[in-house]
This record gives structure tokens, sequence and C-alpha cells, in this order.
């Protein structure tokens, strides 16, 4: 581990502090832009097609949507995923679409999908490349972010191939300065700030300041500036300046008023002269401004999560520009994380984007079907509006999967609040797959206002799982996880000891079933039939 210039006794303490396995910031505001109110659903192109896609299917595809009358039921959006841009990026570093598969460009099909009535979605990854080694967004997320708006995009799915993490180090920073691009700076040295945690005066008299300070990093230290002068409102160009040390990339946030972040990377420092200055451009208020300089970095999770933001904050603004610019209203953009589950992130995702994925890739196979829901759905806490767990794209219709295994699949994902998007070819999908997908009960289950993920409230052969709805009543769902028939109970008192549900003791229940329509009443001892891999869906009225 390196010492990163800080004080002997501080390296100790930090060797002996542990570290949160996983980031969660109370003070980061959940990400909001407005759309995905409700699960998104539509249609992707991985799951069936993987690397082989072009503009005349992708086309089709979404003609396919509107025929079937799956528009109706709710899914809008038919989205790219990994290869429909090309190896090389424009002249002024935009993304492309493929020259020979999209050779009319993207701006022309979203157009095209847009006169269906429908949202063109794409795809890149959090990392040097994407998972087909193609450009990918790290680092260039504004410049990427705003060419996706300018083009009409609606759906971003943000993977998490060729990831490379965020320094938990920070610079050993011995002065900011402030100016108005103007070419008039203050500058504050570091003995005009407060420090707080690890962070600590070092002596080095050939600086500038005479010292600089440590111990910024991994969220163990922070320099704060109560004193920055700004003559009015407005954007300010700050300059951090350091003491070169070590050949290791460094990171900083600045906070300005307790509101907003901006984030600096600092490049492994060459030491060919002892200092370096680095740039950012903060809003700041007329009079005094509070600034704060850390690494709150402490772990891969914090690492994921701020990436992810950065991300989200630049697709945000990316829609704002094109609408100011154009005087269009804001197309805003619904925003996946794709992650894999490996950081924990429902316990950030919501600070980050519209949904999060929590597990790998799904494939068509019931045993990986299974496992990805074993793992969902102990989630239940984490989703919320605008903000859901994503146990991946729908397998129905897709590899053997018999029909009561389709039929639990896209029951379990509804009751989870999932976001349900297709991954079967749509050209060519049977009546029976048709009827599972459009099934307006269990749609109506998934897009209830309250986007209160069901909990598993009895684990065994046969998983029980209830969820509030909007309208008062209760859905409830048994699932058989067997090769076998099983015969199921359960007593529906039980719901209202549950303070997650609500739910009201009464004398008889009446349920329908959402499948089949059947109807039936009961004293609250619930008893019913199923056969292997079967789930049934219930309302509790």
């Amino acid at each position: 581990m390196k010492r990163n210039g800080m004080c002997p006794m501080c390296y100790l303490k930090q060797l002996f502090t542990a570290s949160k396995p996983t980031s969660v910031k109370p003070q980061l505001e959940d990400f909001e832009n407005g759309v995905a109110k409700t699960p998104p659903m539509g249609w992707s192109s991985w799951n069936t097609f993987h690397n082989l896609i072009d503009e005349n299917m992708i086309y089709e595809m979404a003609q396919a949507l509107k025929a079937q009358g799956l528009d109706k039921a709710g899914y809008v959006y038919v989205n790219m995923d990994d290869n429909w841009q090309s190896s090389q990026r424009s002249l002024g570093g935009d993304l492309v679409g493929d020259r020979e598969t999209f050779p009319h460009g993207i701006p022309a099909l979203v157009k095209k999908i847009n006169d269906l009535g429908l949202k063109l979605g794409t795809y890149t990854s959090n990392g040097t490349y994407t998972c087909e080694d193609l450009p990918a967004s790290l680092g260039r997320e504004r410049q990427d972010a705003y060419r996706l708006a300018s083009w009409g995009i609606e759906y971003f799915k943000y993977d998490f191939c060729h990831h490379k993490y965020i320094s938990v180090y920070a610079p050993l920073v011995y002065s900011v300065s402030v100016s108005h691009f103007d070419g008039v700076s203050t500058e504050y040295t570091v003995q005009n700030a407060r420090l707080s945690g690890l962070a600590r005066y070092m002596t080095d008299k050939k600086l500038p300041a005479g010292c600089y300070v440590g111990g910024l990093d991994k969220n163990l230290g922070k320099l704060t500036y109560d004193n920055i002068e700004a003559p009015e409102d407005g954007d300010y160009v700050l300059t951090v300046n350091i003491k070169k040390y070590g050949n290791y990339e460094k990171y900083l946030i600045v906070r300005v008023n307790d509101d907003k972040e901006y984030e600096i990377d600092f490049p492994p420092q060459k030491k060919f002269n002892l200092t370096a200055r680095f740039q950012t451009i903060v809003t700041l208020k007329a009079g005094k401004n509070k600034v704060e300089l850390f690494n709150p970095v402490a772990c891969k999770a914090d690492s994921e999560m701020y990436q992810y933001r950065r991300m989200g904050k630049a697709l945000k603004e990316g829609a704002e520009a094109v609408a100011q610019e154009t005087g269009a209203p804001v197309k805003p953009i619904v925003y996946s994380i794709c992650e894999w589950g490996w950081g924990k992130p429902y316990n950030w995702g919501a600070k980050a984007g519209n949904l999060w994925r929590t597990t790998p890739d799904i494939r068509p196979w019931w045993w990986w079907i299974k496992m990805i829901y074993e793992h969902n759905v102990k989630l239940y806490k984490y989703a919320s509006v605008g903000h859901y767990n994503d146990p991946d794209m729908l397998e129905v219709g897709n590899g053997d999967l018999s029909y009561n295994q389709n039929v639990s699949h896209f029951s379990l994902w509804c009751m989870m609040n999932s976001p349900l998007i297709l991954g079967n070819d749509l050209r060519t999908m049977s009546e029976q797959v048709k009827a599972i997908v459009t099934n307006k009960n269990l749609i109506a289950i998934n897009q209830d206002p309250l986007c209160k993920q069901a909990k598993r409230v009895k684990k065994g052969a046969v998983d029980v799982l209830a969820k509030t709805l909007a309208d008062g009543t209760t859905a409830i769902a048994f699932f058989n996880k067997t090769g076998s028939n099983k015969k199921a109970s359960f007593d529906l008192a039980k719901l209202a000891d549950d303070k997650y549900l609500d739910f009201t003791k009464r004398q008889t229940y009446r349920l329908e079933e959402q499948w089949s329509g059947e109807t039936l009443d009961c004293d609250g001892k619930l008893r019913l039939s199923l056969e292997k891999h079967q789930t049934k869906v219930y309302i509790i009225k």
C-alpha cells in the first residue's frame, strides 16, 4: 500500500481503519430524471441476436412490436445492445453507428422508430471498451451523453466491461485558486482551510505555501474552505494546485456549498517539476462559499457509484442542453446501470440511475432463471418509484422453456417490479408467448404506481410472494420451484403481521387468479395445487 505523503501516524491509523464494504452515502440525493415512474417495458437485441444486428433488423423488430400490439400492452422501448457502433469514432470524437450495418446513421433510425410511436434505446460501457471491444464512454461521459441526446435516444444501458476503478488516493494539495474567466484570480493556501479526519499539514519549504495537505485518501480526511469569495453568482474556474507525488492516479471531489459536486481525475505524476495545476468549472454564489476537497472512494463500490453517477448526470445535462438548443421539449433518457451485481448496486443504485442489474447476464435455462430469482427476490426493500432492481431481460419465448416455466418467469418478474424488456424474436413470436407477455393482469401488477417490489413471505418448495398495490388490494404469488406437482397452503392472516405489507385481516377473502380468471372464497386458510414449475398469482380483495 502506498503511503501517499501522509504523516506516519496517520498512515498507521489508516491501516487499521476498516473501509465499508458497500457505498451508502446518505448525503447524496436520489437520481431523478422524470421518467421510469413505473418499470420500463420494451425489447432488446442482446438475448437473441448478440452481435448480429443491423438497422433493418432493428426496424423490423420495431414494426413487429407494433404489429403484435405489444405497444398497447406498454412495450415502447426498442433497444440496441452492443455492436450498434463503429469501432472508429468521428473526427470530433463522437460515437458513430457502424458504417456498414447502420449506414443511414442513428438519427435516421430514431426518426423511423419514433414515427411508429416507439422509442429507441442504445448502449455503451462504463469502461475503456464495451463488452464487444468497441468504443465505450469512460472519460467521455459528457460528450457521449450529449451526442445520444442529440440523436433522440430515450433509453440507455451502461455496461461494466473493461471497467477501470477510481483511485482511492488523493493528491497533495497546497492551495486552490478561483478566477472568473477574466484572468484575475485569488489564491487560497491550505493554511486558510479547516482539516478534518486524517487530513494533516505536511511541511515542504520548496512549495509556494511552505506546506501541503495529505491524508485526503479513502474518505478518511477532508480539506474545507469556508471563505471562498465570489463577486457575483456564476461559473468560475477552480484550480487545485498540488505537489507532484507518486506515479499512480489520484482523485478528488470538490463539493460546493454542501450541494454540487465536481470530479477531478489526476493522472500519474512525472516529477519533471515539483508542482502541477488541475482545473474544473464550479458554480459559486455571490459572497462567501464553502468548498470541500476530499476523495470519497474507500472501496470498489464507491468507485462504481461515482462513475455511474457521472454518466447519469451527463445524460440529464445532455437532454436538457439539446432541448435548450432546439426549443423542443426535453426527452429524458431512462438510465439502466448494468453492473452485474458485483458491487451490490442495490445499496447505491437509486443515487445513480433508474434501474440497476443485480445479477450476471440471464440465460434461457430454467436453473439459471431460478438462481437469478433467488438473489433478486431478497432485495425488495431497495426498489421505489423510478428506481428498480433489474434481474435482467426476459427470456420468455427463448430456449427450451416450458409453458409453466415461461409463465413463472414472467409472473416473478412482474411481482418483483422488474423492468419488462423482451429478448425474443418478435417477428416469429408464437401466440402462446404473446399471450404470456401481454397478460394485462400481470402487467398491471408490475406497473402499479406504488412500485413496491413483492416480498417473499414464505420460502420452501413453494415460495409465496406478496405485494401491496395502490388500490389497497394485495397480489400474492405461489411459485412451485420443483419438478413435481405440489400442494401448497398459506394463512393469509400472516400478511397482516408483516410491516412491509399494508394488509388488513378479515373474516373471509375473495381471491381472483390472474392467469386463469378462477375465483375462490376462503376464511384465510388458503390451499391449492400447483403443477411442476407453475406459478399462480392472485389478487386478494
